[in-house]
């Protein structure tokens, strides 16, 4: 078999092509931006231990699981992360939330940032790689994530701190960033079929989504300093209530932020001192 057979094989049983292509390079041992390579030496053979790496990946895509998880690696913001099934794939529309980040802490000297619900640790160390400067923290529930997230600023030679908790529950620190990817997606959400092979208990809050988000809204005001900023990503349809509940606890500058397609992804606010 060639490669270009493989590739054939693999749009035969419905993998997209870009999909298929990243698959047969992780099979063959080459990197995924070795797609022009591939493309060059279509009439290669394909060693018969590569061939059954290679149907092994595509049956596992076709069923539904990420990419991500079958390369062990997702790019985000310039870095490559490792992730697997303890955390979710990071998404590119994330990338609006940090840049929105990085653009509310131009001028802060030293930030002191922290991120709430780390996951892979994509946020944090995506702010950290960008601002050397900063002291991030990052924060998840799941030991699982921790560990992932741990992993990754090690590797990647990036000092963050990575700790368990619960949102800002224990947390005595005041920022001048609060940042968070936390799950917002019903309980019932139709959608969640198609995620069933990411962690449950990163994607689902409540009966509404909002769950999580009135937490946190809740809990940061306390933990801000003046004029710090709390910025948060959620679902294509939750930027009303998300500012609503940002109004609601107080927060001025409230505003919106548009992802890859347009939609409102991220919503925030600013904490100003009271008189």
């Amino acid at each position: 078999m060639t490669l270009a057979q493989a590739l054939a094989e693999a749009a035969a049983g419905g993998l997209a092509r870009l999909d298929a292509q990243l698959l047969l390079l992780h099979a063959i041992g080459r990197g995924e931006t070795d797609r022009a390579w591939l493309i060059a030496h279509d009439g290669d053979a394909l060693a018969p231990d590569a061939a059954e790496r290679f149907r092994q990946a595509c049956a596992r895509r076709a069923s539904g699981e990420p990419v991500a998880y079958l390369l062990g690696r997702k790019e985000f913001f310039g870095l490559t992360l490792e992730v697997d099934p303890r955390v979710l794939v990071p998404r590119p529309d994330t990338e609006t939330l940090v840049s929105w980040a990085l653009a509310v802490l131009d001028g802060v000297a030293q930030p002191e940032v922290i991120d709430l619900g780390t996951g892979s640790g994509a946020i944090a160390l995506a702010l950290r790689h960008a601002r050397p400067d900063a002291r991030v923290t990052a924060v998840d529930g799941s030991a699982d994530a921790v560990a992932v997230a741990a992993a990754n600023a090690r590797r990647l030679d990036l000092a963050i701190e990575v700790r368990q908790g619960d949102w800002l529950q224990g947390c005595t620190a005041r920022y001048d960033l609060i940042v968070s990817n936390p799950p917002y997606v019903a309980e019932q959400d139709p959608h969640l079929a198609a995620l069933r092979h990411e962690p449950r208990g990163a994607l689902v809050a409540g009966t509404d989504g909002l769950a999580d988000l009135r937490t946190i809204v809740r809990q940061a005001p306390s933990h801000l300093k003046p004029g710090g900023w709390l910025l948060l990503e959620h679902g294509w349809d939750q930027s009303a209530a998300v500012q609503a509940l940002l109004h609601a606890a107080g927060f001025a500058q409230v505003d919106s932020r548009t992802d890859l397609a347009g939609i409102a992804r991220c919503s925030g606010g600013r904490w100003l001192e009271r008189g």
